[in-house]
């Protein structure tokens, strides 16, 4: 993964990968890629887990009018960004 310059991995759900997902989990960690897997054992094997520490909500005005949607108030009033 490293030698080739990866820019991720996507494992399937397959029990041969199954079979060696702390392995698996391991390489991408040590090659610091992100990973997608088709089982939950892979994710608990990657961990830890960062959280982000700030969320934004950006809303799109142009976009909701030109689906017919109407933006309520308050989530107006929540929004880091609106874009018109």
């Amino acid at each position: 993964m490293g030698r080739e310059r990866a820019g991720a991995l996507s494992v399937p759900a397959d029990i041969i990968f199954a079979r060696h997902e702390q392995r698996i989990a391991d390489l991408a960690a040590r090659n610091r890629l992100p990973a997608m897997y088709g089982f939950r054992g892979h994710v608990e094997a990657e961990l830890p887990v960062e959280l982000p520490t700030r969320f934004e909500l950006v809303i799109n005005l142009k976009t909701a009018k030109a689906l017919g949607l109407t933006i309520p108030p308050s989530l107006l009033a929540r929004a880091d960004e609106i874009i018109q």
